[in-house]
């Protein structure tokens, strides 16, 4: 089931640092099997800072996504986007396409 590594950036100082990220970030999902799924086009804060964007990147399953994550190239480049915006990124597993909300709440919910 495929996993997503998801950014909420806000703040962003776009510089040379993300430039730089930005230019190498690509090569760091090859081994993983990772593709830009959220990335640039139209965004429209609806509630939190105006200034935010949502980034999310498609991996083939959870432990791919926590690969690429802790891979010595994305590592290597991480800092030039965490120096230079502020937000929160997280790994995260899919759900099917018969996934309902209350699911979450377990077998015990009824």
């Amino acid at each position: 089931m495929p996993a997503y590594a998801v950014a909420h950036l806000h703040d962003v100082d776009v510089n040379a640092g993300i430039v730089e990220y930005l230019k190498r970030i690509d090569a760091t999902f090859t081994e993983f099997g990772g593709r830009f799924i959220v990335h640039g086009g139209e965004q429209r804060a609806v509630e939190g800072p105006a200034d935010s964007y949502v980034v999310v990147v498609e991996f083939p399953d959870y432990q791919a996504a926590q690969a690429w994550y802790d891979s010595p190239a994305y590592q290597a480049i991480v800092a030039l986007r965490t120096e230079n915006s502020v937000g929160v990124a997280v790994i995260a597993d899919g759900c099917g396409a018969d996934h309902v909300a209350t699911d979450i709440l377990g077998p015990a919910a009824g």
